[in-house]
């Protein structure tokens, strides 16, 4: 059953225990963590939601920012009465819960971080502004094949397309005005807070997939050592959306990672 706050926030809550809020990646929705929902509703009180501009949840026009996202997610809590609760981001999700630790460090239990950027050098910003120009130009339609190959291996395209056709639906279905505006602040927000989560003090965890190039092990390992006493943790071979192509090898570190900073 799908809930709203009164701000226009859609969110589900599965599973008793420690809560833990799910934050998705940008252009998708909730329903992402479909593949992960299993052993995390098993565990613990697990709520997810839709982003701004994303989903069923409010969709103003632009411009926006990161701290956007980041009173979105103060504003579930409240709703939820919830003090504290564990963050797992991914992608543009992993910059929001980063920015909302930074922010409010007594809400945050436990941080894990998923696939997600991290100080990108001169060329790798490049290339998110040249996918920014193109879905300014011609919508977000225009940016789905090429992220579909960054996101999947070709063995898995060939062997699901039906998960790539879900994705696909996912991603047609953004407003081709407000898609843009929040893909800015992927495009760029994690330099903001590329410095400041070195006062991050919760227990972390950095992941990344060997083969996702734009949200690197090296990002990881990069961001891990900043954040005192953060693990990085690197499954190879997978792309951006291992997540969705083994479930099981993400919540394999996911899942006794939170065990244990919730326990």
């Amino acid at each position: 059953m799908s809930f709203e706050t009164a701000n226009g926030t859609a969110y589900t809550i599965e599973g008793d225990g420690a809560p833990v809020l799910l934050v998705h990646g940008m252009g998708l929705n909730r329903h992402m963590w479909n593949w992960q929902l299993p052993p995390l509703a098993g565990r613990f009180k697990t709520v997810r939601y839709d982003l701004l501009g994303h989903g069923d949840s409010v969709k103003r026009p632009g411009p926006y920012v990161l701290s956007d996202f980041v009173d979105q997610i103060t504003e579930l809590l409240d709703h939820l009465d919830l003090n504290r609760c564990a963050l797992v981001g991914f992608s543009l999700g992993g910059m929001i819960v980063r920015a909302a630790a930074v922010a409010h460090p007594n809400r945050v239990s436990a941080l894990a971080i998923l696939n997600s950027p991290h100080d990108r050098g001169e060329a790798e910003r490049a290339a998110m502004l040249t996918r920014l120009d193109l879905a300014l130009q011609h919508g977000p339609q225009s940016t789905i094949d090429a992220a579909l190959a960054r996101w999947f291996t070709d063995a898995f395209a060939e062997k699901r397309p039906d998960v790539l056709t879900q994705i696909r639906e996912w991603m047609n279905a953004n407003d081709p005005d407000i898609y843009p505006e929040i893909y800015r602040v992927l495009a760029t927000g994690d330099a903001e807070i590329a410095e400041s989560i070195a006062s991050i003090r919760c227990p972390t965890l950095v992941l990344a997939c060997g083969e996702d190039h734009g949200n690197s092990p090296d990002m990881a390992r990069r961001m891990a050592a900043l954040i005192p006493g953060a693990e990085a943790s690197i499954i190879p071979t997978l792309k951006h959306m291992g997540l969705a192509e083994d479930p099981d090898a993400i919540s394999g570190v996911l899942v006794p990672f939170l065990e244990e900073a919730l326990a």
